[in-house]
């Protein structure tokens, strides 16, 4: 080999190790490096009284009158007046209020009013609707204030109870809202079954940066057959995610769990409700932000669903095949309803 094509390749080398060195840094950037979250906040407005709180409500049904799911809009159960106690659901991923109607009655029933409101871009009549996927962290803090705010005129003791994505948007909300008493986190979608946690932020940073790309549920489904009716996670629920969707509930869990590490929840209480035998998503990741709160001195309650119940990850819709809410309600009802 002469001196003239030694040097060729080691400049070809050098070059490749140069690539290699610039592409190892982006990954690592992408891995370390949470997407943006400096600009999400909790911004309160909570309404004077419960003639306010009406107020808001019948203006969320009226934007809802048309392009809705009748099932899926805003409900309010009310005794007619402001109660000791309010709560306020909170759905999961591409679902809707109705998944929590059935709850809510035996609340009502309880004396509390019930609070049911669609999640930014849920709930629509058009179950193939793109909408979902303009879903972003800053819609969902945004929600989670409104349905605080507007649960402060319903009730004297304010409770936000979320399933899954809903879970992770009462996080939020014990996090920010010092006027919020009981923040209820069931199954929340910190970190997800299908992604190592280690791999959690590099995976949520490429699918942001990647063009938007829709799922089905059911991993069998053909696309070239007509689109199922009916979502395999809820009897209301859109047939197919997106992914920057779900990209967006980590973004906002990213945001909760960093506030965690550093400060303690201004709920005055929290319970993290967690299924043994949940799919879906990784519960070590919920546990840690829990573990994080009480090292910052949170009045934080933690239960567990046991494996043997076999609950599938959405343990509140009653149209669910696998649903067992003969166990899980009554469990829940004790866990929220403790004095």
């Amino acid at each position: 080999m002469n001196v003239r094509t030694w040097s060729a390749r080691r400049k070809i080398g050098v070059g490749l190790l140069g690539v290699l060195a610039v592409v190892l840094v982006i990954v690592g950037f992408l891995a370390l490096v949470p997407p943006a979250t400096g600009n999400l906040a909790s911004h309160p407005n909570p309404a004077a009284d419960y003639a306010e709180a009406v107020r808001r409500v019948a203006a969320l049904q009226a934007q809802e009158a048309t392009g809705y799911n009748p099932l899926c809009a805003t409900q309010l159960l009310t005794h007619g007046q402001k109660t000791a106690r309010v709560i306020a659901f909170i759905h999961g991923y591409t679902n809707c209020p109705h998944q929590f109607l059935p709850l809510g009655q035996k609340f009502y029933d309880l004396g509390y009013n019930v609070l049911l409101v669609p999640m930014p871009y849920h709930g629509l009549a058009d179950l193939m609707t793109n909408d979902i996927s303009k879903l972003t962290a800053e819609d969902m803090a945004a929600y989670s204030d409104e349905l605080v705010d507007i649960s402060r005129g319903l009730g004297d003791h304010v409770t936000v109870a979320g399933l899954s994505q809903g879970g992770v948007v009462a996080g939020w909300a014990a996090q920010t809202r010092p006027d919020l008493d009981q923040a209820v986190l069931i199954a929340p979608g910190f970190g997800l079954k299908l992604i190592p946690s280690p791999l959690t932020v590099l995976a949520a940073n490429v699918v942001l940066l990647a063009p938007e790309s829709f799922q089905w549920w059911d991993p069998l489904h053909d696309p070239k057959s007509p689109p199922p009716t009916l979502s395999p996670n809820g009897v209301q629920g859109y047939p197919r995610y997106s992914l920057h969707g779900l990209a967006q509930q980590l973004r906002l869990g990213f945001a909760t769990e960093a506030l965690a590490r550093r400060t303690a929840p201004a709920a005055k209480s929290i319970l993290l409700v967690t299924n043994a035998n949940d799919l879906a998503v990784e519960n070590s990741v919920a546990d840690q932000v829990a573990a994080d709160w009480r090292a910052h001195g949170g009045n934080v309650t933690v239960y567990e669903f046991p494996a043997n119940l076999g609950l599938y990850h959405d343990l509140i819709s009653p149209e669910q095949a696998l649903q067992r809410i003969d166990i899980v309600y009554p469990k829940l009802i004790e866990l929220i309803n403790t004095p």
